[in-house]
């Protein structure tokens, strides 16, 4: 299988992960608060809808695309919330079935994209395996809201790989998210996947280091959980500071999560 073609069959599978998940709640739970001050499980659905429905038409329609987003170049999360409103009225079958079919379109039209062309996205074009990638960390971080809302929790395999690759990639979102200059060092991160294998990227002979398993470092880069409650350790002042600002998105960094919000470290270990 290609980069991309792996890609896209994890990005599918978490998809179903999550889908099995919410297809079985009574109405009711729908409307369950989340972490995501404001935000129901719908919302959370509702968003990851909308975000599929970006990169089909980024990966299948340019034009439309930037048409789509031209009022949402200086305000994406400004944007993508007012977009939630044309999903508010939707009863939980309709809203069901409108991720489905638009995560359905975005896999096939970015499986579509020859494997030398990249795709329009919010900054800069990107090939169709970063936006993948991106698409595992957005199902990945609101799939994580909608576990914690329900008090349950998914299962994590090394599917987070494409995850904590793009993670790695976007090291310096944190710094600009903040208006901070990036550190012209580069990082080793050692990260265990759920497997047992090391997944190892940078410089070996780095100072600045990052080491954990998987499922932690992907809490920490998507800000569900408080590195205060996480096996993610740094070696080097600046990347001790960076566990405190990582992030694996562009925007505002939110107000992320307080240390002991959640008491589930103890079933990952």
């Amino acid at each position: 299988m290609s980069d991309l073609e792996n890609v896209l069959r994890d990005l599918a599978a978490d998809g179903d992960q999550l889908d099995r998940l919410v297809s079985g709640l009574e109405p009711s739970q729908w409307q369950l608060p989340t972490p995501a001050t404001g935000w129901s499980i719908a919302d959370q659905i509702a968003h990851l809808a909308f975000i599929f429905k970006l990169a089909k038409l980024a990966a299948s329609d340019a034009e439309l695309f930037q048409h789509l987003i031209r009022d949402a170049a200086h305000d994406f999360d400004g944007a993508v919330n007012a977009a939630l409103a044309d999903y508010r009225d939707d009863s939980p079958e309709v809203l069901l079935g409108r991720w489905r079919a638009e995560r359905e379109g975005a896999v096939s039209a970015l499986a579509a994209v020859p494997p030398d062309r990249t795709v329009p996205w919010l900054v800069n074009p990107l090939p169709p395996t970063i936006l993948g990638s991106a698409g595992i960390m957005e199902q990945f971080a609101h799939g994580q809201d909608i576990a914690d809302a329900l008090g349950t929790r998914l299962e994590r395999t090394d599917r987070l790989r494409y995850l904590v690759i793009f993670a790695v990639l976007t090291r310096d979102f944190g710094y600009l998210a903040r208006g901070l200059t990036p550190p012209a060092e580069e990082f080793r991160f050692e990260i265990t996947a759920p497997s047992g294998e090391l997944w190892a990227y940078g410089p070996a002979d780095a100072e600045q280091r990052v080491t954990g398993p998987a499922e932690d470092f992907c809490l920490l880069v998507t800000r569900r959980r408080h590195r205060d409650d996480l096996r993610v350790t740094a070696v080097g002042a600046v990347a001790d500071h960076w566990l405190d600002i990582a992030q694996a998105y562009r925007g505002p960094a939110g107000a992320g999560r307080t240390p002991g919000q959640f008491d589930d470290l103890a079933a990952r270990a």
